[in-house]
């Protein structure tokens, strides 16, 4: 679920815990560059409190920008996604790996919550879905 706030993060989690499956929380593109990697840390850290038993992916995208991957990275995220060059990238994966952190070159699918109203009744529809 590409999450833009706390509200739309809880929601992935409650239909995750409703249906018993994991979950991947994802930024919006490039969110690395406006939201931070702290902002999407607490983010992920206050919606899993919330949710203790679902197990949680968080993903956030750094665009092509390498030093906000590091700053990701540092912050202790566990996966990243990084769209820059080949050779950076490696640079990366490196570096990710050496911290038992993923790094993804390309974003998972995922249901955007921008703007959905019912986001609940959303993300349980987008989860059945992928289990089909």
């Amino acid at each position: 679920m590409i999450i833009h706030e706390l509200a739309d993060a809880k929601a992935a989690l409650a239909a995750a815990a409703e249906l018993g499956l994991p979950v991947t929380l994802l930024s919006a593109p490039g969110g690395a560059a406006y939201l931070g990697a702290g902002w999407f840390d607490a983010v992920v850290r206050q919606a899993c409190a919330a949710f203790p038993d679902v197990p949680v992916a968080a993903v956030l995208d750094c665009g092509d920008r390498a030093d906000l991957a590091q700053a990701a990275l540092r912050q202790g995220l566990k996966e990243i996604c990084f769209h820059g060059p080949a050779g950076v990238a490696a640079r990366l994966v490196d570096i990710a790996r050496q911290q038992g952190a993923i790094l993804h070159r390309r974003r998972p699918p995922a249901l955007d919550l921008f703007g959905v109203t019912d986001r609940l009744a959303a993300c349980r529809a987008w989860l059945a879905e992928q289990t089909h």
